[in-house]
């Protein structure tokens, strides 16, 4: 081997060293070994760092007088890149025998000790783990907050409704009395439903991550659950998920009769007003945040004035026609024929039936021959209208 050889693989059992500490350094820091464990680590390299230096003065000129012996040099380097890792200055002999072995490595290892470059200083910077997680704003409907909630131990819920009044009529003082029309009774029921979800993780995963992972899917879960209930209760179709107000055969409304696709002042008060006195004045709007924009920018045909201006005025209420909006993800934007605006009295038009609010199994067996753990959580939970007269649905004008 030429000397120019020895050198290359000198340099390369040099980083290997380097590289081995941090990562023992890397683990003591996480409590995967003790402070034994590391001085045993640190032993070894100190130990095959004598012998590169060894190697190192063999390749070089003979020692002048006074000039230090290799093992005083593997200490000195040794110490030194202690305190560096460390934070910490080196002392004159330590700097010496550093920028030594750096000139001795060569212009095309560089000589500059940079962050860029693991093995000529990147090692020393240590990168600071912070414990959290930066998450994306997940939106979902808000209809739980504004329906009826109830909890049940049973696959469904049934509540009897009235389908029809009684009636009275007039009598004279000793006129006769006949039996008049008799209340009808008939029964609503609400089924519940399931949803999941599911993840395989590896067990090294499980036990290395520096984060509690399983808390972590938990709060994911619950949340794509809180998306998947609030989409079926604005438009699901009743089949293996609750039934959307939006979908209901029995839910009538207003369609829209003067600008095409588009909200008008005109249509929002023939909506609001065909609605019962005794539900309007508990009525909640509930439309997309696209069409809180469209309403603002409704105007006067002749001034140009706006005709809705929360925000704009001091003591302009944050409502519409007396009610008051709730903005809703699921609900449709502006468009031909599309559902865009509903009005209801929420807790008499939907109703809303939890089973199960969540349920969490750690499964270590059935993926287990591909060193996986399978966490899932599953959802029980029923959803309809169950009053059509209490709400009303806006269609725009096709």
């Amino acid at each position: 081997m030429t000397p120019e050889e020895l050198k290359t693989q000198l340099i390369e059992e040099q980083k290997k060293a380097i590289v081995a500490f941090q990562t023992a350094n890397d683990e003591k820091l996480k409590g995967k070994i003790g402070e034994t464990e590391l001085k045993a680590v640190q032993d070894k390299i100190e130990a095959k760092l004598a012998e590169i230096n060894t190697a190192i003065a063999r390749l070089q000129a003979p020692p002048a007088g006074g000039q230090q012996k290799p093992e005083e040099k593997s200490k000195s380097w040794w110490s030194g890149f202690r305190k560096a890792l460390l934070g910490q200055k080196m002392d004159e002999k330590e700097s010496a025998v550093h920028a030594e072995s750096r000139a001795w490595a060569g212009p095309s290892e560089g000589k500059t000790m940079m962050v860029s470059d693991n093995t000529t200083g990147g090692y020393y910077a240590l990168p600071e783990f912070v414990n959290d997680m930066i998450k994306i704003d997940v939106l979902y409907s808000p209809i739980r907050s504004l329906a009826r909630v109830r909890s049940t131990t049973n696959r469904s819920v049934q509540i009897p409704k009235k389908t029809s009044s009684a009636s009275a009529s007039w009598v004279s003082e000793i006129g006769t009395r006949s039996e008049t029309t008799n209340p009808k009774i008939g029964l609503e029921e609400l089924p519940v439903h399931e949803m999941f979800a599911l993840a395989k993780v590896s067990r090294q995963d499980l036990e290395d991550a520096a984060f509690d992972l399983q808390s972590f899917l938990r709060d994911e879960f619950a949340e794509q659950f809180g998306v998947a209930e609030g989409t079926a209760f604005v438009s699901g179709n009743g089949v293996g998920k609750p039934q959307g107000f939006l979908s209901h055969p029995d839910v009538t409304g207003f369609t829209g009769v003067t600008t095409s696709a588009k909200i008008t002042a005109d249509d929002l008060k023939s909506l609001f007003y065909s609605l019962n006195d005794r539900y309007a004045k508990n009525a909640t709007w509930v439309w997309k945040r696209s069409s809180t924009l469209a309403i603002s920018l409704l105007t006067n045909a002749t001034t140009g004035a706006y005709l809705w201006r929360p925000g704009l005025e001091l003591g302009s209420p944050g409502n519409v026609l007396g009610a008051p909006f709730v903005e809703c993800v699921d609900m449709p934007a502006e468009g031909s024929s599309y559902k865009a605006v509903a009005i209801a009295d929420w807790r008499s038009f939907y109703y809303i039936v939890d089973r199960i609010v969540m349920e969490i199994l750690v499964d270590p067996y059935s993926s287990k021959s591909t060193g996986s753990v399978e966490i899932s959580a599953r959802k029980r939970v029923g959803g309809q209208v169950v009053l059509a007269e209490a709400g009303k649905i806006y269609t725009l004008k096709a």
